[in-house]
């Protein structure tokens, strides 16, 4: 069965941090940026509020890939594309 979410655009990887409900989940990067001024890098953390689509089965803490898509919802525009590693393998 195909999932009629398409994915184009920009693909991401990121950890599940939390499954708000049963189609929505948080997906946290984190980024080191470069800080010309001082010489020095920082991390720097970005939470996506992202669909979880009905064929595939992830928990917090999963590491998961992302491909941008249409807007879903109010903060959604992000899904599921699969699981790069996680618990329930």
């Amino acid at each position: 069965m195909e999932t009629k979410y398409i994915p184009r655009g920009s693909f991401l990887v990121g950890k599940i941090t939390k499954m708000k409900s049963a189609k929505t989940a948080v997906v946290e990067r984190e980024i080191v940026h470069f800080i010309k001024k001082y010489e020095r890098y920082t991390k720097v953390k970005s939470r996506i509020a992202v669909h979880v689509p009905d064929e595939i089965k992830v928990e917090v803490g999963d590491i998961v890939r992302i491909g941008e898509t249409r807007k879903i919802s109010k903060t959604k525009n992000f899904i599921i594309v699969s699981k790069v590693k996680g618990d329930s393998e």
